[in-house]
């Protein structure tokens, strides 16, 4: 892992930077794939987690001390980042996982995103930098938080915040900000639905000018992407000051606007928020396509994760087709096609996966199985618009079809959500079972 990388004292340098990572509170919306574990640690691309994107995006920036807020089902998150992510004794990194906790002061759990920060303060007060990245842990992209951070000193400004360019119709689900000729941020309207206050936000031509976009595409509205960088005086008094602000999007950013220098940033790369299961389905299918929009692999900026010692994968008389398949599976005699096939699955013959996100598995399974299913997929299965979470048992001849008109249900062993199937971490599927 990269050590700290200098821009020279005239812009701060990153030494002087701490990340702190926003792992959000129950999931509801990703729920059940939360059911059992903090939403940074869901699963994603059948190896890595959602928490790996701005790690690794901190570490490729040479930023190495990083904090990670969370509240709600933390072990997993725990266990994962402390098996993946080490840094030597001179290098002075670290990345710490900071679970609501009661003090003398407080007992509460966080009350959102501005709270989360003000309650871990005096954790992050510690380490003297002099500026703060605030970032969330459910967003799929890459930055390089260097040139955010040039553009956040060059400008003098006391609050920066990243921005996506986005056209009208996109523009109604996201913060929306209204800039000046020089960047500087006038105005923020949360998801704004009337085309007369659209009207009123369009971004000027010369500021996408400078950043080299052109607004005739239609993208003419710069969206907030919820990541922030804050000089460190500014964050602390702003927090302290007012301790009903408790959302920076809700109340720190638009509030202080009044009151603080605070700019723009523009980013054009590939961004999505997986905050649902919906999002988190479309993005995974985009995943596997032949010429998907994001890669984990790209030189000099790679995504990391736990490094596993698993054989690589066995195939046997398989049909697979525009998917993931991940170290340490066996499949044998199936056809795969659209799916992600992830850690340690196991595919029985004759079976059918399309469209689907298989997680895998946590361990290897030996010896007698429970009620008779073994972890994986059992032969003459077939599953469809699927979502199959880890460690789950799936018998023989079983259907499980999703569909956009499927009601929504929610079981022990599955739920419905948006059409989607999700089978449950650890649940058990009998033998014949359909889901459709």
């Amino acid at each position: 892992m990269s050590a700290a990388v200098f821009l020279g004292p005239e812009l701060g340098g990153v030494q002087r930077v701490v990340a702190v990572i926003l792992g959000g509170g129950r999931g509801t919306r990703l729920f059940p794939l939360t059911r059992e574990r903090a939403k940074p640690a869901v699963p994603v691309a059948g190896r890595y987690r959602l928490v790996d994107i701005p790690l690794s995006n901190c570490i490729n920036s040479g930023i190495n001390r990083i904090y990670v807020l969370t509240q709600f089902n933390s072990r997993s998150l725990h266990r994962h980042i402390n098996d993946s992510y080490k840094f030597d004794a001179f290098s002075g990194g670290f990345v710490e996982v900071l679970a609501a906790e009661q003090t003398v002061e407080r007992g509460d759990w966080f009350q959102g995103t501005a709270d989360a920060i003000r309650q871990s303060m005096w954790h992050l007060r510690n380490t003297e930098c002099e500026h703060y990245l605030i970032l969330s842990g459910d967003h799929l992209y890459r930055m390089d938080y260097r040139d955010f951070l040039a553009h956040h000193v060059s400008r003098g400004a006391d609050v920066t915040v990243a921005t996506l360019p986005v056209d009208r119709r996109e523009a109604k689900g996201f913060g929306i900000l209204k800039v000046q000729d020089d960047g500087r941020i006038t105005e923020f309207v949360e998801k704004p639905q009337t085309d007369s206050l659209l009207d009123q936000l369009v971004s000027p031509k010369s500021v996408l000018d400078a950043f080299g976009f052109d607004p005739g595409d239609g993208r003419e509205f710069l969206a907030s992407m919820g990541v922030y960088l804050f000089r460190a005086n500014v964050l602390e008094e702003l927090l302290a000051s007012r301790t009903d602000w408790i959302d920076f999007g809700k109340h720190v950013i638009p509030e202080s606007l009044k009151t603080h220098n605070i700019h723009s940033y523009l980013f054009d790369g590939y961004w999505e928020d997986i905050g649902t299961v919906r999002s988190y389905y479309n993005v995974s299918m985009q995943l596997v396509k032949p010429d998907p929009p994001f890669e984990f692999i790209e030189s000099g900026a790679p995504i990391y994760t736990r490094p596993r010692y698993l054989p690589g994968s066995r195939v046997r008389s398989a049909q697979i087709s525009d998917s993931i398949v991940c170290e340490g599976s066996s499949i044998a005699r199936a056809t795969v096609n659209d799916s992600i096939v992830g850690i340690r699955s196991r595919i029985g013959e004759d079976t059918v996966i399309s469209k689907s996100i298989l997680m895998g598995a946590d361990y290897f399974e030996h010896g007698p199985t429970r009620e008779g299913i073994p972890l994986g997929i059992g032969h003459g299965t077939v599953i469809e618009r699927a979502i199959v979470d880890k460690n789950a048992r799936i018998g023989a001849n079983v259907i499980i079809r999703g569909r956009e008109d499927m009601p929504h249900y929610q079981g022990e062993a599955y739920a419905v959500v948006d059409g989607i199937v999700i089978v449950m971490k650890g649940a058990t599927i009998p033998d014949g079972m359909v889901i459709e």
